[in-house]
């Protein structure tokens, strides 16, 4: 069982790999539901999820997702110690709001610093499977287990391969390429001989007419004057 959930983890981490550019070590956003399902279930999130991704991970959550356990009191305490010992992301918040509107006010603008999402709260996975290229953590059978890519993010693949949308960062990491190894220039220059390419000279071709023609009348004319030399005789 443990191998099979191992290929499956491998097969969906190359999935983003390959088409969201997910680098090691892993960004993965914890919120309060998943350290407290860990503490129950017994699973050392730090030990035991960087074999389960097959690479280095970064744990971390934010100072909203802290300040929820916290007000929560005794039920959460031990959750709150698991999740103030990761590291501490900067949100955007002046005031605390929940966990699930701080994690998704850091996965906006297409996930740019590619956060994974560990959480047990349905409402908040639903919502980050409405996001293109972010893989979804959740603990079952005191396992944790990679979500399969959703169907945003099957879609969104399935388009830039057909090349119906590029991202802007692609983009214009394209253009910068091309400027750098000069081969827009090396494309304008291509263009211009290929203009400049004709087909065979006029000219010629009006040269040859006449040489055949001079070439045809020159036994008519010797005809003629064997013609007149026997009238003669």
């Amino acid at each position: 069982m443990g191998v099979t959930r191992q290929k499956h983890a491998k097969k969906i981490m190359g999935f983003y790999k390959h088409n969201f550019q997910f680098r090691e070590p892993f960004q993965v956003l914890l919120d309060g539901t998943f350290c407290q399902a860990a503490l129950r279930n017994k699973i050392q999130i730090r030990e035991q999820l960087p074999g389960y991704l097959d690479g280095a991970a970064q744990l971390c959550t934010t100072r909203c997702v802290i300040k929820e356990l916290e007000s929560l009191g005794k039920a959460l305490y031990g959750a709150k110690l698991i999740a103030q010992r990761f590291q501490v992301r900067n949100c955007s918040h002046k005031s605390p709001v929940s966990g699930s509107t701080c994690l998704l006010s850091m996965i906006e603008d297409g996930n740019p610093h590619h956060f994974f999402i560990a959480t047990q709260d349905q409402d908040l996975s639903n919502k980050v499977k409405r996001k293109p290229g972010i893989p979804l953590l959740f603990i079952i059978q005191n396992t944790m287990v990679l979500d399969k890519p959703s169907p945003k993010s099957l879609a969104f693949v399935q388009k830039l391969q057909t090349n119906q949308l590029v991202p802007e960062y692609q983009k214009q990491s394209i253009v910068e390429l091309k400027e750098k190894e000069g081969l827009v220039k090396q494309e304008g220059e291509k263009r211009r001989k290929r203009k400049r390419a004709g087909g065979p000279n006029p000219l010629s071709c009006l040269k040859k007419k006449k040489k055949k023609t001079q070439e045809g009348q020159e036994p008519s004319a010797e005809k003629k004057k064997r013609r007149k030399r026997k009238r003669n005789r």
